[in-house]
């Protein structure tokens, strides 16, 4: 091959390599945003509960542990995009903070997952 030959086939390469990069990152998706006024209600899990009210704050229990809906925990939530956030509140004093990356929310359906990639799923029961 000659020196132009060369030169072309270099050029050719780093165009094919930003091509690539561009459509790469031009086909990242958007992260997925959902409605928190379809968070609003009563969510159940097995014995588990979580009620979610239009003020920000929550309540959970489980039934399996019997405990009650008015022995339930309180906490706060913020849904932004898909990221739910949950601030329990503890008697003693303090709060934990829990973070979920919701994976699909629907006028009954809940899901969502934490860092582990453990996936939680609940069906509304009442508003």
């Amino acid at each position: 091959m000659n020196r132009n030959s060369n030169i072309s086939h270099a050029l050719f390469l780093v165009l094919m390599c930003l091509t690539a990069s561009f459509f790469i990152v031009s086909c990242e998706t958007e992260e997925e945003s959902f409605d928190e006024n379809l968070l609003i209600g009563k969510w159940q899990s097995g014995t588990l509960y979580y009620k979610y009210s239009d003020d920000g704050y929550g309540a959970t229990w489980d039934t399996g542990d019997d405990v009650t809906e008015e022995e339930a925990q309180e906490f706060t939530w913020t849904l932004e995009q898909a990221e739910l956030t949950h601030i329990h509140i503890m008697e003693m004093g303090g709060v934990v903070p829990k973070v979920y990356t919701v994976t699909e929310l629907t006028a009954t359906t809940l899901k969502y997952k934490d860092d582990f990639d453990k996936s939680y799923s609940f069906t509304k029961v009442s508003l």
